[in-house]
């Protein structure tokens, strides 16, 4: 019965040997997969990309896309907590005397008023204020012809009909 007893013993060793033993890693997370998780893409994609489509043509839109309003709101030196605080006032208050993007509201009216909380537009914000915004493909193209080439000689703010 021993040699039996030491069989068991031997095979219950060696089998313990290949079990799965949970990975342990100083290993720094990638800062792209940090961006993946971070509420405030989720909350993005959720809450915003309803109405500011990242996939409808720019003649099919009901809103401006998300990164021109990163572009907006995020003119000159703006700090992070301006930039969280202009997105909060905008929402809780669109209005058009309120309003930053001239152009988005003559194109496409006031947005309506959401009833978010406070906390889902900070994280929605932040997520926006510290990661690239993804472009619709007519992006580019459309913002150069708006804007120029940054020193505003292009179409943005209402410049539209004045010829210079």
């Amino acid at each position: 019965m021993k040699p039996f007893t030491l069989l068991i013993v031997i095979a219950f060793i060696f089998s313990c040997k290949d079990s799965k033993k949970p990975s342990y890693s100083n290993k720094k997370i990638d800062s792209s997969t940090e961006t993946q998780k971070h509420s405030g893409k989720k909350l993005m994609e959720t809450n915003c990309y309803v109405c500011h489509s990242l996939t409808a043509g720019e003649d099919n839109r009901i809103a401006p896309p998300m990164i021109a309003i990163k572009k907006r709101y995020s003119v000159g030196n703006t700090t992070k907590e301006a930039f969280i605080n202009s997105m909060q006032n905008w929402i809780k208050n669109p209005t058009e005397e309120n309003a930053k993007m001239f152009g988005a509201v003559k194109r496409f009216g006031v947005m309506p008023k959401q009833s978010f909380p406070e906390e889902t537009i900070k994280q929605i914000a932040d997520y926006m204020f510290d990661n690239e915004i993804e472009k619709p493909v007519w992006f580019e193209e459309h913002y150069k012809e708006q804007h120029g080439n940054g020193n505003g000689r292009g179409k943005g703010m209402g410049m539209q009909n004045n010829k210079q």
